[in-house]
């Protein structure tokens, strides 16, 4: 992301103040509103850290000041009582609202990313795998939901995981200052609320995309269809599956989605190109569908499932498949519609490389369940904001940046 924001012309600053007025209209409370502006303005500056001190150093513009102007901001950040939902949701429909302009925002896409952390203090903190890491790590995790289009992507909701070490202990429960009614969910729970919200919020999509953390849920599966929304989730090599004919009828015992692909061997593999131009833009891959009904154990007759497809991705230069997909996507749509849908999903790293690069999504300091939500909600609020005048600034062609189809390829 460049630098924000491409230096703000007169006529950006003025759409800022008048972003900012809109949301303030929210807080009610001058102070309030006051401090939210001044937060996202250390957000959005050029400070390395954003975090309530430095923000508070770099807007006081006096050292005599910087004590005041931080004891303020930590009062609004970790005390101060304001929703977070209804902010980020007019963040969210500042930004959709851009990005309606381009393309329909069709997809939300389910994710999460870890934020490393020293000590164990910090609420929701343990040893746990993250994928932002790629191993198992001290950190916190945040689950997120993004709204894209094929151009652009925000982040509109987000919540924190907590561990049952966190939800069981009364101690830490005190100390991190968590809400009564604040319980154990499990990252695919904590995704369905979110988008129960973005339904009630009446936030444009249709298509729910998600890793296999998500996807390998039953519950989560079944959870999107009651939103009368489809999915495109990735799923483990080990998840089993009846093949049906197109009647849907199964067609043989239940099998392993690996070992269904070994048995269908090369043949049964077509090449699908989601992103097209000259090398290395093109992108390709090949692929296999087959109509499928998953094998689990829910106690629902095989006759009342749902049959879906089923996608098996084989990269060039790997010696078996190694990415499995089941989506509910209509058997009208055609195969390379399905597959550059599947990959928008990989639109989330550029999200998480600004969130975290460029405006502080990690930095909180703070120790408590509300602060932490304070902070990311004004976070989402003000990359809302980048996004849209990204958009004013730089519209998309038909030509994807090089950036986008790196993050496609994955």
């Amino acid at each position: 992301m460049s630098r924000m924001p491409y230096d703000l012309v007169v006529a950006g600053h003025g759409r800022l103040a008048n972003y900012l007025t809109k949301i303030g209209s929210i807080l009610r409370d001058k102070r309030k509103r006051a401090s939210f502006a001044m937060y996202a303005f250390g957000i959005l500056g050029e400070g390395e850290r954003k975090s309530v001190e430095p923000i508070a150093a770099r807007a006081s513009g006096d050292p005599e000041l910087v004590r005041a102007y931080t004891e303020r901001l930590l009062h609004f950040v970790g005390d101060a009582k304001w929703d977070d939902q209804e902010v980020r949701r007019l963040g969210s429909e500042h930004a959709i609202e851009a990005m309606a302009t381009q393309d329909a925002v069709r997809v939300w896409i389910v994710d999460d990313t870890g934020m490393l952390k020293q000590g164990t203090h910090s609420v929701g903190v343990q040893r746990q795998y993250t994928g932002s890491a790629g191993k198992v790590a001290n950190c916190q995790i945040a689950v997120t939901l993004c709204a894209a289009t094929q151009y652009e992507a925000v982040p509109i909701d987000v919540a924190l995981y907590l561990p049952e070490s966190w939800t069981s202990d009364q101690a830490l429960r005190k100390k991190a200052r968590i809400p009564n009614d604040v319980t154990f969910k499990t990252k695919p729970e904590l995704a369905l609320e979110m988008i129960d919200r973005a339904c009630l919020a009446e936030i444009p999509g249709e298509v729910v995309l998600a890793d296999a953390a998500y996807g390998d849920s039953s519950e989560f599966r079944a959870g999107v269809r009651t939103y009368g929304l489809d999915y495109a989730v990735g799923i483990r090599a080990a998840t089993k599956v009846f093949v049906v004919n197109a009647a849907g009828r199964q067609r043989g015992e239940a099998t392993g989605v690996k070992d269904l692909a070994q048995r269908l061997g090369k043949k049964a593999f077509r090449r699908v190109t989601w992103r097209e131009g000259t090398s290395p833009t093109k992108l390709s891959a090949r692929f296999c569908f087959r109509r499928v009904k998953v094998a689990h154990d829910d106690g629902t007759a095989l006759d009342e499932r749902e049959d879906i497809w089923l996608v098996i991705e084989w990269r060039d230069g790997e010696d078996e498949p190694a990415k499995y997909h089941l989506t509910t996507l209509g058997r009208r749509m055609t195969k390379k519609e399905i597959v550059r849908i599947i990959k928008e999903r990989w639109r989330t790293e550029r999200v998480y490389q600004e969130l975290k690069g460029e405006l502080g999504f990690d930095h909180f300091e703070g120790r408590s369940f509300p602060g932490w939500h304070h902070h990311v909600s004004v976070v989402l609020c003000c990359y809302a904001f980048v996004v849209a005048e990204r958009l004013r600034h730089f519209p998309p062609s038909a030509v994807q940046t090089k950036d986008s189809s790196q993050s496609c390829a994955a």
